[in-house]
């Protein structure tokens, strides 16, 4: 049984837990974001061939998904050859807090 301090999951409902997850949910998204932290800015081509073998259909519907929900910004320049770059928004560095509480998990645990 876990006690009343445990349970503060529960003051915003399941619901809000599950739009969550699909944000940051499937596959590809935490990578796409993980990059986006380390990286900072990312060109597409340099994000597909970090991510490989991420295909040109999944990294391109990602990436859209992330943008609607607020979490990733597409800056494209209108220029030739076209150059478009992908990089975290507030919203999306705010994630950091998530990441880092997943590290401190993978060192209590020796995760390898």
């Amino acid at each position: 049984m876990t006690d009343s301090k445990e349970c503060f999951i529960k003051d915003f409902g399941y619901e809000k837990f599950e739009t969550v997850v699909s944000m940051i949910g499937g596959k590809w998204k935490l990578r796409i974001i993980y990059m986006l932290a380390v990286h900072g800015v990312l060109r597409y081509g340099e994000l597909k061939r970090l991510l490989s073998p991420i295909t040109h259909k999944m990294l391109t519907t990602q990436l859209k998904e992330l943008e609607k929900d607020g979490l990733v910004h597409r800056m494209e320049y209108h220029q030739v050859p076209p150059k478009v770059e992908y990089s975290m928004t507030e919203m999306g560095r705010d994630l950091q807090s998530v990441v880092r509480e997943m590290y401190f998990w993978i060192q209590k645990y020796e995760i390898q």
